[in-house]
């Protein structure tokens, strides 16, 4: 997904309501930007939370990839799959792109010790749940009763946990 196009003019709202433009670009300069200005100059940061960042933006891509590979459809619900993916990364949790911007964001709170961060995670923690479940529904009535037994074989989350 491009940064611009260049086919109509940048409308920054629109821009910014791409979830993923916000948590993989926005998120990170804003928390960066605040947690200098808390330091008064100084950005402390830990090598080991930098890990979640690109676990996080891969499961994001790669899981997107997959989907549409396998499943058609586009990126979003706005474009569902043709088909139930229950492959791959599919086969383990339901929602990996998902769970993968908030691993990326996991990350940016832990790579900077950062309370700031830590809210915006919880933030979309819920946000993301409440949006999983309107996917659910909308899929629910696509695929029927495929997608119910999809739901009572795989997590919604973390692999056989939650």
């Amino acid at each position: 997904m491009p940064l611009f196009s260049t086919t109509r003019p940048f409308n920054l709202r629109r821009w910014l309501k791409s979830t993923s433009r916000r948590t993989f670009f926005v998120y990170p300069i804003c928390v960066i930007l605040l947690e200098f200005l808390i330091g008064q100059g100084a950005l402390t940061w830990y090598v080991w939370g930098t890990l979640l960042l690109p676990w996080g933006y891969a499961q994001y891509r790669l899981a997107g990839a997959y989907r549409t590979a396998h499943g058609g459809g586009g990126p979003g619900i706005d474009n569902p799959p043709e088909r139930i993916v229950d492959t791959g990364i599919y086969a383990y949790t339901r929602n990996p792109m998902y769970l993968g911007h908030l691993i990326f964001m996991l990350g940016l709170a832990l790579t900077f010790c950062s309370i700031p961060a830590a809210l915006l995670l919880l933030f979309h923690v819920f946000w993301f749940h409440r949006r999983v479940r309107e996917d659910e529904a909308h899929l629910r009535a696509v695929f029927g009763d495929a997608y119910l037994t999809y739901m009572a074989r795989v997590k919604r989350w973390i692999p056989g946990v939650i």
